[in-house]
């Protein structure tokens, strides 16, 4: 540098230093979207007969605040899910367990937790 030029180097806070090295998402949601094309789907089962009179013998006896496991097609998936039973719609023929609505028509499996 010459004589009299002189540079001025402004310091930066370490919370902005910081930014500069978090990992930069340039397509964004791009991660998601592979992700959900690698997940394996599946075809919905047809149930016969014989469990489906069963599922529904199960859904005749459940009652609000009981704790059930539950298997259900869903997004082509089969989930499991365990929780309190908040409440069971037979006209609309819909099971809320916390707040996860799930048709009947979607249930494979169904067990009440022992208490």
């Amino acid at each position: 540098m010459a004589g009299s030029e002189k540079q001025s180097f402004v310091k930066m806070d370490s919370g902005n230093r910081a930014k500069q090295f978090m990992p930069f998402d340039a397509l964004k949601g791009f991660r998601e979207a592979l992700a959900e094309k690698e997940r394996l789907t599946v075809q919905k089962r047809k149930l016969p007969e014989e469990w489906k009179a069963e599922l529904d013998d199960k859904l005749r006896r459940i009652q609000c605040m009981d704790i059930i496991t539950v298997e259900y097609f869903f997004k082509g998936e089969y989930v499991r899910m365990t929780g309190a039973v908040s409440k069971l719609d037979k006209n609309q023929r819909v099971l809320t367990i916390v707040d996860t609505q799930i048709p009947f028509d979607d249930i494979c499996d169904l067990r009440r937790e022992r208490e």
